[in-house]
């Protein structure tokens, strides 16, 4: 029997937020053991046992786990009862090049797929609606996150001093060494550099504080921001890093979901 290790967030009212980690799964190699991203090469039979195992543990069915297919760019989808109507292939073409999710159907569980880069999870405790954001070093450069609280607010209502939100495991500023065309992008993105860059031997940039910054910016509370503070590298026996496992890894899926239940036809079929 599959018994997923998952790192649980606080959350109010039930709602559940988590992190899979790298044990508990059946997964091999680069990608062992708790992959459940159908776009890493992984085998099929692994990765669906896997997503059982995972939506089991938290309450739902593996047809009602949203997976996007990222492309490190800004655009959102938002899931509602009649994305669960479609065939398989419209599923998966809805969750074509996105970075970012939001709904606010019960029972649900949707996230992002990390492997360094920075997951973003959003709880509107008004509007009972959620979202989650992708933020590599170039969706922070274009503010996927404060894209991401506009769509919610378009959607629901969503008030940013509302939110909860909780930044999940990535790299930390002292192991994300980058270029200086990176330096300059943030820096050319208005970003304040006295703050978020450091010079060591070459620069490093804080994208867990850079996505910070922007949820400040949005009117996000402080006190309602919860940085896991799991520095992927560092912790790469539990958390998969792209910059330790180079090519071929499994990553990380950030999720949250609502309480409550669906009447939705099982329709879409598990990788």
């Amino acid at each position: 029997m599959i018994e997923p290790v998952l790192h649980y967030y606080p959350m109010p009212d039930g709602v559940v937020a988590f992190s899979t980690t790298r044990h508990g799964g059946v997964s091999k190699g680069k990608l062992a053991t708790l992959n459940i991203n159908p776009y890493r090469g992984d085998d099929a039979a692994s990765v669906a046992a896997n997503l059982r195992a995972v939506a089991a543990e938290i309450g739902t069915r593996a047809d009602r786990v949203v997976r996007l297919h990222q492309i490190h760019e800004t655009h959102c989808l938002q899931v509602t009862d009649a994305f669960f109507r479609l065939p398989a292939a419209g599923q998966s073409g809805q969750e074509e090049g996105k970075d970012a999710v939001v709904t606010d159907c019960r029972n649900v569980c949707i996230g992002v797929h990390t492997a360094d880069c920075v997951p973003v999870l959003f709880y509107d405790p008004v509007h009972h609606a959620i979202g989650a954001a992708h933020a590599g070093w170039r969706g922070t450069v274009k503010r996927i996150v404060q894209h991401t609280v506009q769509r919610m607010a378009a959607c629901y209502g969503t008030d940013a001093k509302d939110l909860k939100v909780v930044i999940g495991p990535a790299i930390s500023e002292k192991n994300f060494e980058v270029g200086q065309e990176v330096y300059d992008a943030f820096a050319a993105a208005g970003f304040p550099m006295d703050r978020i860059a450091r010079m060591h031997e070459k620069w490093h940039i804080d994208l867990p504080l850079c996505n910070q910054l922007q949820l400040e910016e949005m009117g996000v509370a402080t006190g309602h921001i919860h940085q896991s503070g799991i520095c992927t590298y560092d912790n790469s026996t539990d958390f998969f890093s792209a910059r330790i496992l180079k090519e071929g890894f499994g990553t990380i899926y950030t999720g949250i979901m609502l309480p409550g239940s669906d009447s939705f036809p099982e329709v879409k079929g598990i990788e």
